[in-house]
């Protein structure tokens, strides 16, 4: 039995940046925010989670953002949504 994890950093990252010279994708995020855990499953069948203006439908067994919203709204094109390899804080 798996479970979900309670909590991720979601990084909001312009798609344009090919070349990070060698900085981390957290170093070239434009907006970053820890969401937790709602408990419901959004319309994505995903587990939903929320914090900081950020909604956003995440498999858990990928780490793929499914679906998202920023403040009410969808995501500007340009910009990627990820999750964060290290831990959330």
């Amino acid at each position: 039995m798996s479970t979900v994890p309670r909590r991720f950093e979601i990084l909001l990252v312009p798609e344009h940046v090919e070349d990070r010279g060698g900085a981390a994708v957290e170093d070239s995020a434009v907006r970053s925010a820890v969401v937790e855990a709602t408990g419901e499953n959004g319309a994505s069948g995903y587990p939903r989670y929320s914090g900081h203006g950020i909604v956003a439908d995440i498999d858990p067994a990928t780490r793929t953002v499914e679906a998202l919203l920023v403040d009410g709204y969808e995501l500007d094109y340009g910009l990627t949504a990820l999750v964060s390899d290290r831990a959330p804080r």
